[in-house]
């Protein structure tokens, strides 16, 4: 199993705005189509404004499988012009658990 980490900057005082955007629609093909969502989450502390979530794959290849599903969908297409002139950043980062981890 692997554990994508992907982490959006939004711009200040716009994370209202992404989440209007992503809520609905967008959020339902999102977590039907890629699956495994581990959690959604914003910060609190440290840098702000920044939307962190983690998606549980069975392989890299299960995971480019689902996403280029998504890719394929108008409605996530069209949350996607919207949105992304809100995000100042995107980082992405695969974890993988050790052995001792509760999620594996």
């Amino acid at each position: 199993m692997i554990v994508e980490e992907r982490t959006y900057r939004i711009k200040p005082c716009k994370l209202p705005t992404y989440l209007d955007l992503y809520d609905g629609r967008p959020r339902q093909l999102q977590q039907a189509i890629l699956g495994n969502l581990v959690g959604y989450f914003t910060t609190e502390s440290g840098d702000l404004n920044n939307l962190v979530h983690l998606w549980a794959y069975d392989s890299l290849d299960q995971r480019a499988a689902r996403r280029a599903l998504l890719a394929q969908e108008a409605d996530w297409q069209a949350f996607l012009e919207r949105c992304t002139p809100l995000i100042l950043k995107m980082t992405n980062r695969f974890l993988a658990p050790l052995p001792f981890s509760p999620l594996r």
